[in-house]
């Protein structure tokens, strides 16, 4: 089995994960009247409410996949694998009395197609990146985050998703910076991992706890698709086939329109 063809598949398995986990992590928030808006208390009553720790450990398991599949294709690929999630989390919804119109199929159908035109045409993946220059900016980009979530953290779902959807995006990041030898910046890389994912993972459940859950999923995974999309592609080296450039652009695209357009109609 070609490298290619693995990443595929551990992509698509990560992304059925991801798409079942926020389901249950929007059941899991919702149980609480009172909006987890503290991170600290936030922290602390999911790790003692069992379903919470369902959730993670399906995100956990979707992590490593994905991250398997970051290092075997391109960053963008790997990242629109994960944006099918959305349609897993469109079906699932029903389970949190969400009904979804024909509005929001076509969108999910948008997203559907664009990231299929994505796969088609993507190249080889770029080199681990493992140097200060890399790892500062990511490190940095996490306290930006969490400064603009302590800010931020009454707004609306949809944007909540985005902020969370950029925190996703930092951590596959990150992701492009861990290997071997473990030398200081790949460490710091590596801890920036969990750091993205903690606060994302935070800014997702405030947003689902009051927000429907594919209206806030939607901008969240155009914000982790398109951000290491470009940044994979001009400054990581990431490939693609050649001649297909413009139906990956297409793609991605269509995807974030899709995307869009299920926020809009379930905000």
């Amino acid at each position: 089995m070609s490298d290619q063809v693995a990443g595929l598949l551990v992509g698509l398995v990560a992304a059925a994960l991801f798409g079942v986990a926020a389901v249950a992590q929007a059941s899991a928030v919702r149980r609480v009247d009172e909006r987890p808006t503290q991170l600290g208390a936030f922290v602390g009553r999911s790790v003692r409410d069992p379903l919470t720790m369902v959730v993670v450990a399906a995100y956990l398991g979707g992590f490593v996949l994905h991250a398997v599949a970051i290092w075997l294709v391109p960053l963008y690929l790997a990242q629109a694998l994960i944006s099918l999630s959305l349609p897993v989390t469109a079906l699932a919804s029903r389970r949190v009395s969400e009904q979804l119109t024909t509005y929001d199929w076509l969108g999910v159908a948008a997203v559907t197609g664009g990231l299929v035109l994505t796969a088609l045409g993507s190249g080889d993946p770029g080199d681990v990146v493992t140097t200060w220059t890399f790892a500062v900016p990511v490190v940095l980009g996490v306290v930006a985050l969490v400064a603009v979530a302590l800010v931020g953290r009454e707004w609306p779902g949809p944007v909540l998703g985005t902020l969370a959807g950029l925190g996703y995006a930092g951590s596959a990041l990150a992701v492009r910076g861990v290997g071997l030898p473990l030398e200081p910046a790949v460490v710091l890389a590596g801890l920036a991992v969990p750091a993205f994912g903690l606060v994302s993972f935070w800014l997702y459940s405030l947003g689902m706890h009051s927000s429907a859950v594919t209206g806030t999923s939607a901008p969240m995974i155009v914000g982790q698709t398109l951000v290491p999309a470009a940044i994979g592609v001009v400054l990581l080296g990431d490939g693609v086939r050649e001649g297909w450039a413009p139906a990956v652009a297409v793609g991605l695209v269509l995807a974030t329109a899709g995307a869009v357009a299920v926020s809009r109609s379930r905000a």
